[in-house]
């Protein structure tokens, strides 16, 4: 074998050309490495922030309102400004301060609660960036983070969830809804402007167990329009005039939503009632059983409704397979009775001479013969086609045509 080598000034022209294109590779390289990643739809991944970093994007300010009470007097009003609160939150006030901030927007204005109320930047994190899990959390002995879900049904059966925040001090609670248009605890303002219960002669701990039972205690009547739900699809379902499979999905999808929200609150209650936290006095504990025992409670009647809509998807399927199997009992019967005639029909061919017999197919010698029959053909066809419809065996039934609501 022989080998060709190049000649030394073919080697020297070649190093010049292997090292630039190195070069540009290596400088290609660090470009995609510097450009930001996409997944797969094309979509560039959030930028990676340290803990107790705010990120929020909308630039409207939150509607702020504080309840100032105690066992004589109660002050309510809207704030114009998170500095106006700084009066009430004084060592010379015995009373209790309730702020309740309606809506995330307007990132200068949670930085500057954070700063009036020392929140740990970790907490004021959970308390705007949502959605959270719910949970209890402790900050140095001196607050507690409280995250928890309220549930609504509106207009229409549609199930609606939004995150609470409450922060307990030692003299203050401080609360950031998710939205401002609706919440559950109107009942206990009008307690503390009414004076109603021992709510204005207890602490702040107490404030916070009464909204936290408002939040708890607010599933029941989402559970309640729920149940009325089964109850509507069980008869359309026995009636089986049209198809359930979407509503008994959504109901399925709406309980387990639910689900998700009542199963970790259960568990932040029983983080209150059992651990020692210096924020919640023994008494306090006490009424927290009672908002325990609903949670678990709310657990038992989303776990039944669970069932039953499960049973409600079997049971739909079951009346949709007899449906079928009816409608294909019908088709075959009128298929058995025509079957004969046909096979009669193939076998003689309908020629029968006119000359034999009057009788032998007249319609040979009609006119408008050939017309009439293809008439009666089609005329059989969309007579069929007509009944079938009525029946609900083909396409949907004309009472269907639009949803059914409450």
């Amino acid at each position: 074998m022989t080998s060709t080598t190049l000649p030394p000034e073919s080697h020297s022209n070649s190093e010049p050309q292997l090292r630039t294109s190195w070069a540009q590779e290596r400088v290609e390289l660090d470009r995609s490495s510097q450009r930001p990643k996409r997944d797969r739809l094309g979509h560039e991944p959030p930028p990676a922030s340290p803990p107790g970093t705010l990120v929020i994007e909308d630039t409207r300010r939150p509607k702020i309102f504080v309840i100032d009470y105690d066992a004589e007097v109660v002050s309510e009003k809207e704030m114009q400004s998170v500095d106006e609160c700084i009066p009430y939150l004084t060592d010379e006030r015995p009373s209790i301060t309730w702020v309740d901030v309606q809506g995330l927007g307007h990132k200068p204005t949670f930085e500057r609660l954070g700063e009036i109320f020392k929140v740990h930047p970790l907490a004021l994190e959970d308390m705007v960036n949502v959605p959270q899990r719910p949970k209890a959390d402790v900050y140095g002995g001196e607050h507690v983070l409280i995250i928890a879900r309220m549930a609504q049904v509106s207009e229409g059966c549609v199930l609606r969830t939004e995150q609470l925040a409450i922060l307990v001090g030692k003299s203050f609670v401080l609360t950031v809804q998710e939205q401002a248009d609706w919440d559950v605890m109107e009942a206990v303002r009008e307690r503390i402007r009414v004076g109603r219960g021992t709510v204005r002669q207890r602490g702040a701990d107490y404030l916070a167990y009464a909204l936290l039972d408002a939040v708890v205690d607010g599933f029941f009547p989402v559970l309640e329009r729920l149940g009325e739900r089964i109850e509507d699809l069980e008869i359309e379902v026995m009636d089986a005039k049209r198809p359930m499979s979407k509503p008994i999905h959504d109901l399925k999808r709406d309980l387990l939503t639910l689900r998700r929200a009542i199963w970790p609150q259960r568990d932040l209650v029983n983080t209150l009632l059992r651990e020692d936290n210096p924020m919640i006095t023994k008494d306090t504990r006490l009424y927290l059983r009672d908002t325990y025992d609903h949670s678990v409670q709310l657990m038992d009647m989303v776990e039944t409704y669970r069932e039953l809509s499960s049973g409600l998807m079997d049971l739909h399927l079951s009346g949709m397979s007899n449906r079928m199997n009816e409608i294909m009992k019908v088709l075959t019967i009128i298929s058995t009775i025509f079957l004969p005639v046909t096979a009669i029909a193939g076998i003689y061919g309908m020629n029968f001479h006119h000359e034999s017999s009057p009788y032998n197919m007249p319609e040979l010698d009609w006119y408008y013969g050939y017309p009439f029959v293809w008439a009666l053909m089609l005329a059989s066809v969309i007579g069929l086609l007509t009944y079938y419809r009525r029946k609900g065996w083909l396409g949907k039934n004309t009472d269907d045509t639009e949803p059914r609501q409450r």
